[in-house]
C-alpha cells in the first residue's frame, strides 16, 4: 500500500494541512492538499499546498519568498489532518500570512459590554503590496 492511501481524503480528494513552525509551535497557516501537493512536499521538503480558488498547486511562497521548509510530517488519528512543522523562510520573523503576519491567526475574539469584538493581535510585518507581484 501506497503511504499516500494512508490517508482519509474527501470528496474532492483533498486533506486539510495546518503548518506549525517548528521553533516556536505557533500555528501558522491552515491550507489543502490533494495527493500531488503531498507528495512533492515530502519529495522536496517545502511546502506545496492545493489552492482551492485558483484550482492548482500552491508552492508556498511561489510569489512572496516566503518558503515553508518542511522538517516533519504527521498525520492525526483518524487519518484526516497532516500536521507540518516547518520553517517559515523570507523574512525574520517568518510571514505566514497573506496580511504581511507572521500567522494567519491573528485576530482574537473579546467579549465586551456590547457584546464583543475580533481583535487583530499581531502586527503587519510587511505590506502586503510589497510582498506579492501584481497580476494583470
Amino acid at each position: 500500500m501506497n503511504w499516500l492511501d494512508h490517508i482519509k481524503w474527501d470528496a474532492q480528494g483533498l486533506v486539510p494541512v495546518i503548518a506549525q513552525e517548528q521553533g516556536s509551535k505557533d500555528v501558522l497557516m491552515f491550507a489543502w492538499m490533494n495527493r500531488e501537493a503531498l507528495q512533492l512536499t515530502a519529495d522536496q521538503g517545502r511546502a506545496v499546498y492545493f489552492s482551492r480558488s485558483r484550482n492548482k498547486l500552491w508552492f508556498k511562497g511561489e510569489e512572496s519568498g516566503h518558503i515553508q521548509l518542511v522538517h516533519d510530517i504527521r498525520l492525526d488519528c483518524d487519518n484526516d489532518v497532516i500536521l507540518l512543522s516547518v520553517t517559515q523562510t523570507g523574512h525574520d520573523p517568518g510571514i505566514a500570512c497573506h496580511t504581511g503576519r507572521h500567522s494567519c491567526f491573528f485576530q482574537r475574539w473579546q467579549t465586551g459590554p456590547d457584546g464583543g469584538q475580533w481583535l487583530s493581535t499581531e502586527p503587519v510585518l510587511q505590506d502586503p503590496a510589497l510582498i506579492y507581484k501584481k497580476t494583470p
